[in-house]
């Protein structure tokens, strides 16, 4: 893989113009690994560190300060291009202060706008800024959208290239950058950013806090993530610990109490975690993701709050990502599938670890049918379902970014044999860890560190057609047959009789009664659903994600009962995993569903995150 010369090494030894010593991550330079969602132009000048100094208002919704930039130029770059995203600039200068012309250009509908500025000799320059209004990163929650209703709170969620809404560089997974922070925020809030935390806040005197950061490793700058709030946090290990709002902080700790064990089972399988902390943060329920793996503070959703334990895997995922993502990363979005795939299969290893081999096969059975689903309705060589994406071709789907690539790996591992494979993975993240990487990187290690001159296994393997392929190759490993037999059982009995097993459901945990949900007929006339409901309890389930599946289940056979619940449940929970799910099943159920969704819509648009918004406007609102 062709890297480019000035990415290599470390920068210039400090002086008034040039970037501290600092590590520099490579950048890849082959057309598999170029990025086409960025304005840069990293081969010819690229950001190596950014420094912040940023202030919060709450009652105005903004953030503005100062973006300090390093940067490594090949010889004879004058100028160096950055992503933007409507941020208001008001200035450009280099290390001595002296201005530098810049020029923003045409704003595109999904890129923003590309910032052009005349360096000349400079290697440092500091944009002073605000970030763009109603910033697509950035969710500013009033006091009443949050758990304890006393004070405001702030959240960002930068992937995949919302960042440059709200932080002036080279947003692109393949230009990895360190980072450090200075941001002020008013008493009594406080701040947590994905860096290591500096010392205790500063107390100003006009009723603010300074708090610092720093990130000392390359990473994407999409990981770089800010909140702020009434939060509160609760060690739960010797270097694990949990932030939350007071009043969720207890429920919070006790679903997490398993983290520390976490780690260090990952460790087991793959190597030392190279972070130092990992800390993470209960998010108020407008967060629009199970969980954002932003390194030493993962960002997650208070919906996977069961009150047992039993939604976990989303912190397994999320911390499988520290080294899987974070520690490699993709080097453009056409290949996400390196970062969620490997992720999904990695989360599998550790709820083997942590929970055992029958909860681990009951996921990756529900994990593979949802694979299996998206074949069905696409069609096995619909381009959208390889894993590698060319460019002009959108993927099916997550369940082909997260699914199948687990699948692949799985089935690698069974054809390969688990020691052997484990050992191909480990040096995986070993040698490329804080680089880029691509599709065909991933396929050449493969071929020359697992495969490793054994024809046979390489004909087994078919990695080619795996990666770059639609479909599923006829090698794949199917689920456990036996990993649902009793729920399975109990599924055909009720299809027989249609008379609901309450006692059987009780038994069960989450995974099993998410199977038997996905069992029942598309159509179910009402009393069915509310024997259903009375027997199992589905209205009142505390479990979201059984809840979930019980809500879109009754919508989409028009249960009236259903939606006084579903109105609640839109109404407190952001999560698009959900969200979207909800209103396309009412919207696919004609006047009925419609007016149901539009007038629920109403009144929650306002309240989710830009991701949610923008993907519901498209079922809810359709422009065509």
């Amino acid at each position: 893989m062709a890297i480019a010369p000035l990415s290599l090494g470390l920068a210039a030894c400090s002086t008034a113009d040039t970037p501290a010593e600092t590590t520099v991550s490579p950048i890849l330079t082959t057309e598999d690994a170029k990025d086409t969602s960025t304005y840069a132009r990293p081969e010819i000048a690229r950001v190596t560190h950014v420094a912040l100094d940023l202030a919060l208002d709450f009652d105005a919704k903004d953030v503005f300060g100062t973006a300090t930039l390093d940067i490594m130029a090949a010889d004879g770059a004058d100028e160096i291009v950055l992503d933007s995203d409507g941020l208001r600039i008001s200035g450009i200068t280099d290390a001595h202060g002296a201005a530098l012309d810049f020029t923003i250009g045409e704003h595109d509908e999904k890129l923003g706008e590309p910032v052009t500025v005349a360096i000349g000799d400079a290697r440092r320059i500091t944009v002073t800024y605000r970030a763009a209004p109603d910033a697509e990163a950035l969710q500013w929650l009033n006091p009443e959208q949050t758990a304890g209703r006393k004070q405001p709170f702030l959240f960002s969620q930068g992937q995949a290239i919302l960042n440059r809404s709200w932080i002036p560089t080279q947003d692109s997974p393949g230009i990895r950058q360190t980072w450090e922070a200075r941001i002020t925020a008013p008493k009594p809030l406080t701040v947590v950013m994905s860096g290591l935390k500096g010392s205790e806040p500063e107390e100003l005197a006009d009723g603010r806090r300074v708090f610092g950061f720093t990130m000392d490793k390359p990473v994407p700058p999409y990981l770089i993530a800010l909140a702020a709030g009434d939060i509160a946090f609760r060690e739960l290990g010797p270097r694990t610990g949990v932030w939350a709002e007071p009043v969720m902080l207890d429920r919070a700790a006790n679903e997490l109490v398993d983290t520390e064990a976490m780690v260090t089972a990952a460790e087991k399988l793959y190597g030392p975690y190279r972070w130092g902390r990992y800390d993470m943060i209960v998010l108020p329920p407008a967060f629009p993701y199970g969980g954002m793996e932003n390194p030493v503070m993962t960002f997650l959703t208070p919906t996977f709050i069961a009150g047992d334990r039993s939604l976990t895997g989303l912190v397994a995922h999320e911390l499988a990502h520290s080294w899987s993502g974070n520690l490699v990363t993709n080097s453009n979005w056409r290949d996400s599938w390196l970062n969620e795939g490997v992720t999904s299969y990695f989360e599998g290893r550790i709820t083997e670890e942590i929970y055992g081999k029958e909860r681990a096969a009951q996921e990756a059975a529900l994990s593979f049918a949802t694979v299996e689903n998206v074949l069905a309705e696409v069609g096995m060589d619909d381009p959208g379902t390889a894993l590698h994406q060319p460019d002009g071709v959108e993927s099916a789907g997550s369940e082909i970014v997260y699914d199948k690539g687990a699948a692949f790996l799985r089935t690698v591992e069974h054809i390969a044999g688990r020691d052997r494979f484990d050992v191909w993975l480990r040096q995986w993240f070993d040698n490329h860890a804080f680089q880029p990487a691509t599709s065909k990187m991933m396929l050449e290690d493969m071929e020359r560190n697992l495969v490793a001159g054994d024809a046979e296994l390489g004909e087994r393997l078919k990695l080619r057609e795996w990666i770059f392929e639609p479909g599923l190759p006829d090698n794949v490993l199917l689920p456990d047959a036996n990993a649902f037999v009793a729920v399975d059982r109990a599924a055909a009995e009720y299809a027989a009789t249609r008379t609901p097993d309450a006692a059987a459901w009780q038994g069960w945990n989450t995974a099993e009664r998410l199977r038997f949900l996905s069992t029942l007929p598309a159509t179910l006339p009402k009393e069915q659903l509310a024997a259903l409901d009375r027997a199992f309890g589905l209205s009142d389930s505390g479990n979201n994600e059984v809840l979930f599946a019980w809500l879109k289940t009754a919508l989409s056979n028009r249960y009236d009962p259903a939606v006084p619940v579903a109105e609640t449940f839109l109404a407190s929970v952001g999560r698009t995993k959900f969200v979207r799910p909800l209103f396309a099943a009412l919207m696919d159920q004609d006047e009925w569903g419609q007016s149901i969704a539009r007038r629920i819509y109403g009144k929650t648009r306002s309240t989710y995150h830009a991701v949610t918004r923008g993907s519901v406007d498209a079922v809810v609102m359709p422009t065509n």
